[in-house]
């Protein structure tokens, strides 16, 4: 092909501050060469040195403050800036990490202000790995916290941007597990009622900068392909949405997924759906580019296709002010607006808001003057986690007792279990390091597990690669000398040993094991071992490389992949011997004390995390022991849970006087928790997702129909152990005065008078549910509408009221296949959870009910169902459409043949399909089904239609068989094999393709 070169138009142009932004990317694209418009489409765009442009990258980690950048203040968790229920202190937190972004820019410009910020994938299942990157598993809750801080990362200039959002990820992703090959099948009531809500309101609220598309497919189809982003996000909103990748995925359509023979039709097909900047390949753009020219090429993509997805990025970088620096009101931020006074203050405020009180039976608040016996594997740490930014200071619970009650009112035990390891050789032995003292220098009891600078920093922070440990220490050794090392056992077979010093074992990229990490950490965690029995003794595992623990020459070591074999019969066997178990160092702790907090939890790098789920909802045994330990000694325990996300602790719950639970806090979670403690403020933290009462309660984590499985507090059906939006405080509040109306037919008017009835000024949130009455289809039994969370005085009164739009009370009319609110009696319900509901009032929407499904004149969508057992969505083809099959049929073979998970060997994969309310008016003599695949289709009380293998999953054909309906009536279908099914056409009398077969054969 040939390419003409730009005109050399005048260099002022897109300069020209007078003009609108639209007006200069116009001028300034025709300015670029096709070869630097092809590198724009990287996420390292180079700099444009002829027209005075710069290099730009898409995308800085901004989750819970500025990370992998360094130093920076670090709020709470995610998850923990949902617990706290209130969208102004949300927005402050993200007005001060985009200046934060700022400020560190003016000293290293790899700091970037596109920031790919909040994930609001909706917390579905609290195994998921992720689950602390997310706000709530409520989508009003999760996209008004999502609005508040994206608002607060975008500023409120009406013209320039403090950063850029970006909202992650796209779509229905709430599984680590196959992440980039598994499929989420999600039906579109499921589509429109919960996944798309999380996302539409920040796009329409106009504080985002635009999208990352999810790892995981859905209904089949790879979200970074996935037409949803034109046919949903880009109609939200009149803006040029910027579409990134994330990290690896255009690789992953052809690589692990398989969906596209080459790179270049994978590519021009991610570009076509809406996908503007590539992520992928690190810093080295030639891949991408080169993929992209080899599409152009071979006419799978134009120009126009290119230049469509540079000029969205263009836009992103004027609305930054990168041309404007004289008009740019953020241009004069810098280091004095870094780790201020006021953003150590909000920290504080953020982590004591984030607090949630789930039990007190009277023990809290403490008095002054209380022995307080601090215990735990938590309690003298502040955990970080992968998108966190290093911490500038730190405040454990130790630290924050300590420092409010007094050190001499202030025991502390850490309950990691000590023991010694043996092999054949001798005693395992930490050499001191250069200049080092011998190990046992260090006083045992205080080492707190404090947490240092971010292992990803020595690794780049550009980077995500493997991180390692130090090779400038000296390996572990064998010998006479042992060495006590704290073992602390996080469940799921996952241990980590440290030194008496602090350290951890670790393993460097040469496979010696060294006392060198000061945290577990990194994309492949080096610190964690598991003990696996052989004979009389343990083999001693890394769980990182799956390699086993030997003795080398020079010390310790871990096999390479290439001599795992080999190795694996050389491992060292080793005999533990425990010196002193944590349960009786808690004990010992305990005695004197008038109340124990035991501090548990998880460490946010082990057992649920990004790329790893958990297994189970149950507190690690290890940590079971400990409060159990500091009961029998002291009734007045307590347990604190600092955890990404929530646990089933039914015996803790029953046996203890108080529970509390928070996110990780960040860098003031100590002196936060404290506060709350001491009674200095009261909590108000409320639940933002269901805590089960066990595993048994949770559906399977690849299920995302939450109506058909009856999944979050939406639909669950069996009480919780503590129920969405729960939280207690130190006062009492009082719901009067429920009043609901209709105002002009559009919105739902609501109001509430909350009085603090308690001794003590407090925070409530008051919560108002709906709920459809007398619904013509499964609807939730409440749902989020409205929130606020408010600070009374005691005896204080404050009236709230609330306007909602009249849509809000709507679902997805599967048989119209559009947005719907059906006549009837809505039930508003006003109370301090979704299972504590105060007051309630009743509301009624006018109107005539539904039609019944057009089918004779519509046809029948097959993803248009009521209900289905055994099926799944599939895509219809690469681009656009869905299909629905038996779930597991489609690793099957030959015609009505299937298998996979759930189908028995030899048996035809199976599902079922109920439509309610199908008109077939006068009446209809024939069907035809089309689909793909092979197998059948069986209209039950009808026609079975058989389809012979067709050639491919895309390969579809008709089939028609004789049907006799009329009137409205349910139809229920059958599908067996591998046949994926896309629609029904139903054929009035005479008007079929083909005259059917009285018996009902298909043709």
């Amino acid at each position: 092909m040939t390419y003409v070169t730009p005109s050399p138009l005048p260099l002022q142009t897109f300069r020209d501050e007078e003009l609108s932004f639209a007006e200069r990317v116009d001028d300034l694209l025709p300015r670029l060469t096709l070869d630097e418009r092809l590198a724009l489409l990287h996420q390292f765009a180079p700099a444009v040195e002829r027209l005075g442009i710069g290099a730009f990258r898409t995308g800085q980690e901004a989750l819970h403050g500025v990370a992998w950048m360094g130093p920076a203040t670090v709020f709470p968790q995610a998850l923990g800036l949902g617990a706290t229920w209130n969208e102004d202190l949300v927005r402050r937190v993200g007005e001060a990490v985009a200046t934060e972004a700022r400020a560190m820019r003016t000293r290293d410009d790899r700091v970037g202000l596109n920031v790919w910020a909040p994930t609001v994938n909706l917390l579905r299942n609290p195994l998921w790995g992720r689950n602390e990157e997310g706000y709530s598993e409520d989508p009003h809750l999760t996209s008004a916290t999502a609005v508040a801080y994206t608002r607060g990362l975008r500023g409120d200039h009406p013209v320039y941007w403090r950063t850029a959002p970006v909202l992650k990820h796209w779509l229905a992703h709430n599984n680590e597990t196959a992440r980039d090959t598994s499929s989420a099948s999600v039906r579109p009531r499921v589509l429109h009622e919960y996944d798309l809500r999380a996302f539409r309101g920040a796009v329409e609220a106009g504080t985002v900068a635009g999208v990352m598309p999810a790892y995981n497919l859905v209904n089949g189809r790879p979200n970074h392909v996935s037409p949803y982003l034109r046919e949903h996000l880009r109609r939200w909103s009149d803006e040029e949405l910027l579409v990134c990748s994330d990290a690896g995925a255009p690789s992953n359509l052809t690589d692990s997924e398989k969906y596209f023979d080459t790179h270049e039709e994978a590519l021009a097909a991610a570009l076509i759906a809406g996908v503007d900047s590539f992520t992928d390949h690190g810093t080295d753009s030639a891949p991408t580019t080169a993929r992209l020219r080899g599409a152009l090429e071979q006419g799978l993509i134009s120009e126009t296709d290119i230049d469509t997805a540079v000029r969205r990025q263009l836009h992103v970088r004027f609305r930054l002010g990168e041309f404007d620096s004289g008009l740019d009101p953020y241009a004069d931020i810098s280091l004095r607006d870094f780790d201020t006074p006021a953003h150590r203050a909000l920290a504080r405020e953020a982590a004591e808001q984030a607090i949630v009180l789930l039990k007190n039976d009277g023990v809290l608040p403490l008095a002054e003057g209380t022995r307080i016996a601090v215990v735990g594997l938590l309690a003298d740490t502040c955990k970080s986690d992968w998108y966190s930014g290093t911490l500038i200071r730190t405040s454990t619970p130790l630290d924050g007792l300590r420092e409010r009650f007094g050190a001499a009112y202030v025991s502390y035990a850490e309950g990691a279990d000590r023991i010694r390891l043996k092999c054949r050789a001798g005693w395992l032995h930490v050499p001191p390091g250069p200049g080092e003292p011998g190990p046992g220098a260090a006083d045992h009891e205080s080492v707190g597990g404090q947490e240092s600078a971010s292992a990803r920093e020595s690794a780049g922070a550009l980077d995500p690669a493997l991180l390692t440990g130090r090779t400038d220490l000296p390996p572990l050794t064998v010998g006479t000398e042992p060495t006590d090392f704290d073992l602390v056992d996080w469940g799921d077979g996952v241990l980590t040993l440290r030194a008496p010093d602090g350290r951890y074992l670790s393993v460097a990229d040469d496979g010696f094991v060294r006392a060198s990490a000061d945290r577990p950490g990194g994309w492949v965690v080096q610190e964690t071992f598991g003990l696996e029995r052989h004979g009389d003794g343990f083999l001693l595992k890394h769980i990182g490389t799956g390699g086993y623990v030997s003795v080398a020459t020079e010390g310790l070591k871990v096999a390479a992949p290439a001599e795992m074999a080999a190795m694996a019969e050389m491992a060292e066997v080793f005999e533990l011997t425990v010196v002193e178990r944590g349960e009786d160092a808690v004990a010992r702790a305990a005695t004197g004390a008038d109340v124990v907090l035991v501090v548990a939890g998880n460490d946010p790098h082990i057992n649920g995390r990004e790329t790893e789920d958990r297994t189970t909802l149950a507190l690690p045994p290890h940590q079971e022991r400990l409060w159990r330990a500091a009961r029998s000694v002291q009734p007045r325990t307590v347990l604190a849970l600092v955890s990404s996300y929530p646990y089933a602790v039914r015996e803790a719950e029953a046996q203890l006087p108080a529970l509390l639970w928070t996110a990780h806090g960040g860098q003031a979670a100590g002196s936060a928790l404290a506060r709350v403690l001491a009674g200095d403020v009261s909590p108000g933290g409320r639940l933002p997702q269901t805590w089960y009462a066990g595993d048994d309660a949770l559906p399977d984590l690849l299920d995302y129909d939450i109506i058909g499985s009856r999944q979050t507090y939406q639909y669950a059906e069996d009480p919780p152990l503590y129920a969405f939006g729960h939280g207690l405080g130190y006062s009492a509040f009082r719901y009067e005065d429920l009043t609901a109306g209709i105002l002009d037919g559009t919105r739902l008017t609501v109001g509430v008078t909350v009085t603090n009835t308690g001794p003590v000024a407090a925070d409530e949130v008051a919560q108002i549910y709906t709920r459809a009455v007398d619904p013509p289809v499964v609807r939730p039994a409440r749902q989020l509408a409205a929130h606020r969370r408010v600070h009374l005085l005691p005896g204080e009164a404050r009236r709230l009221e609330f306007q909602l739009d009249i849509e809000e009370l709507g679902f997805w009319d599967v048989a119209h296949e559009r947005w719907t609110v059906a006549p009837g009696a809505y039930e508003v319900m006003a109370g301090a959870s979704s299972r504590d509901i105060r007051r309630t009032a009743t509301v009624r929407i006018e109107g005539a009910p539904a039609a019944a499904r057009p089918v004779r004149e519509s046809g029948l969508a097959a993803v248009g169902y009521d209900e289905q057992y055994g099926t799944e969505i599939v895509d219809r083809s690469r681009t656009a459409g869905d299909s629905v099959t038996p779930a597991g049929g489609e690793t099957g073979a030959g015609e009505g043949a299937g298998s996979g998970a759930g189908v028995e060997a030899g048996v035809a994969a199976a599902g079922e399909l109920l439509y309610r309310h199908c008109d077939f008016g006068p009446g209809v003599d024939a069907v035809t089904i089309e689909a793909a695949g092979a197998g059948s289709v069986q209209i039950m009380g009808g026609p079975l239609l058989t389809v012979p293998p067709t050639g491919g999953p895309y390969a579809y054909t008709s089939r028609t068989a004789g049907f006799t309906a009329a009137g409205v009536r349910d139809l229920r279908l059958r599908l067996r094999g591998t046949v994926r099914l896309h629609r029904l056409t139903f054929h009035p009398s005479g008007t079929a393709p083909s005259a059917p077969n009285p018996r009902g054969s298909t043709r």
